[in-house]
């Protein structure tokens, strides 16, 4: 019992910011007594609530905002933007932990070290330096103490989640099965060097893309002999967040507004072949991971957070968007119900109705007009209506995807996403169709068909040979078919059993007319005797079997 007699003291804590707040379900989870239904406090309090709680409950927070599929728009992006106000750790502790995981003194590795953080977030901080070499380096070091910190809470949030696991909306949208996620990606963030396989693994994406200049779109180096689980060393980018770049205006204005299309552009397709052809994407393209560099390039940074998307998941998404162009609710449903996870009851009727109210509105408009970030949170919308659950992957597509429309708008304003993509399409069909290696995969299929134009005609022999010869079997597999003989052979059992009652009775009663002598009297008798107790067995038997009615 998750009740406040037994809390420690940062359970105590957490009662006290939610009591302040004033949300009651959490408060009758809290001290004991549970609701049948969540009720969530609104948008704003949610925020307050998790910012007081501190960094863990921030970074519940901004896993929360990847899901729209479990939370209202508004609460999504209430909690987009949500930042830990954290101070940052004292330089005397922090140059302890950088000592501690280097081989070498700081001395002999930088030739000097900014002792202000930059930038201070909820797992790391962020110090410029220099190497001995001359080379200009960015360091995240971890927060001293905060994986204990991480710890205790993640425990706290499992013991939430049992609790809300037991209402209706708990067993619907699988919340051990959520706290269980957070806890495996606030645990990977706390290990620096998966972050750094992450940069390095999109740096070798996309570098060299044929859909894009990939001259112009940057992703920090990782130095990997200064980098362990708590110290992130990486090439160091001048620039500003690209919602504050100023294009330098040395040619006409109309030239600025092609730079910002072309960097636009280059956004949108970085981002696709990230989606539907890598299946492994940057996750979180909000507008502070995204610089503008003096040199006029475009960076990513932070690329702790990734999604994964499988083919049959990049196929599905793709033929998604074709019938959204569509407007074919039913089909929405089919490829819905194709992405969702197995064992689910779902009225396919209702969902196409849904569907078709969803997309009635898109009827009038043109493609230009149609902003996809809000069509495809209208699918999760649906889909929440409808209780059925899609893997967490598809919380993350979505969000990335608004996030990127959402910067590329502030950025460029008459910017469309299908424009900037519409080239790519055929691209993208022809890899799902033909593989990465499409004269491989035709000449797998020419082989496949050679050998079946070779066997087919013998095939066609032996078949017509064995219906000629009238020895032609089929092997029919009816499931519960042996239950469906016994059930007909019970059946005529008691009919049987019927029939002979009836004979017994009509003899007993034609020989008890036909003649008064004692003999028989005693055979007609003994005949209804015998029949009775046939009548009786069997009634007995149909009672006990169940199967009155």
């Amino acid at each position: 019992m998750f009740a406040l007699t037994k809390n420690t003291s940062r359970q105590r804590e957490i009662a006290e910011v939610v009591f302040r707040n004033g949300w009651d379900y959490a408060r009758g989870l809290l001290t004991g007594n549970k609701s049948d239904e969540p009720r969530l406090p609104s948008p704003e309090v949610l925020r307050n609530i998790l910012i007081e709680l501190g960094p863990v409950y921030v970074k519940l927070g901004q896993l929360l905002s990847t899901r729209p599929d479990l939370l209202p728009g508004r609460y999504v992006e209430t909690l987009t933007d949500l930042q830990a106000n954290v101070p940052p750790v004292p330089w005397a502790q922090v140059e302890v932990l950088i000592r501690s995981e280097l081989s070498q003194p700081l001395e002999a590795i930088f030739s000097d070290l900014d002792r202000n953080a930059i930038a201070a977030g909820s797992i790391g901080q962020v110090y410029s330096a220099i190497l001995t070499s001359g080379q200009k380096v960015a360091l995240k070091v971890q927060r001293p103490g905060i994986d204990v910190v991480i710890a205790q809470d993640i425990a706290l949030i499992k013991s939430l989640a049992e609790l809300v696991s037991l209402t209706e909306f708990g067993k619907n949208f699988d919340m051990v099965g959520l706290a269980e996620e957070f806890s495996s990606a606030i645990t990977a963030e706390l290990d620096f060097t998966t972050e750094a396989e992450y940069t390095e693994q999109l740096r070798h994406n996309l570098t060299g893309s044929k859909w894009f200049d990939s001259q112009q779109l940057v992703i920090p180096q990782v130095y990997n002999h200064l980098t362990t689980t708590k110290l992130l060393t990486m090439e160091w980018l001048e620039g500003v967040p690209i919602l504050e770049a100023k294009i330098p205006k040395t040619r006409l204005g109309q030239a600025e507004a092609t730079q910002r299309l072309e960097l636009t552009t280059i956004l949108f397709r970085a981002f696709f072949q990230q989606v539907y052809i890598d299946g492994f994407f940057h996750a979180d393209p909000h507008p502070g991971n995204i610089f503008y560099l003096q040199d006029g390039r475009i960076a990513l940074l932070d690329c702790g957070m990734v999604g994964r998307l499988d083919p049959r998941t990049q196929q599905i998404l793709t033929e998604m968007l074709l019938a959204i162009v569509d407007l074919d609710g039913r089909r929405c449903s089919q490829l819905t119900l194709e992405l969702a996870e197995g064992g689910q009851q779902v009225d396919l009727n209702r969902l196409t109705n849904d569907y078709d109210s969803m997309l009635r509105k898109y009827y009038n408009r043109s493609i230009s007009q149609i902003n996809f970030s809000e069509v495809i949170y209208e699918v999760l919308q649906v889909s929440r209506n409808n209780k059925i659950r899609l893997p967490s992957n598809m919380g993350l597509y979505a969000k990335t995807l608004a996030n990127l429309e959402g910067v590329a708008r502030s950025f460029y304003p008459q910017v469309n996403l299908l424009d900037q993509i519409r080239p790519l399409m055929a691209d993208v069909f022809r890899r799902q169709l033909l593989g990465e290696r499409p004269t491989e995969t035709l000449l797998r299929i020419g082989l496949d068909f050679k050998s079946l134009s070779l066997r087919s005609p013998r095939l066609v022999e032996l078949l017509l040979d064995r219906i000629t010869s009238e020895t032609l079997k089929w092997n029919v597999n009816i499931p519960r078919l042996d239950r469906l003989a016994i059930s007909i052979e019970d059946s005529a059992n008691r009919l049987s059993f019927s029939v002979l009652v009836g004979s017994l009775i009509m003899g007993a009663a034609i020989i008890s007319t036909g003649s008064a002598t004692t003999q028989v009297s005693v055979l007609s008798n003994v005949l209804f005797a015998v029949a009775s107790l046939l009548g009786l067995w069997l009634i007995l038997s149909i009672l006990r079997s169940g199967k009155l009615k």
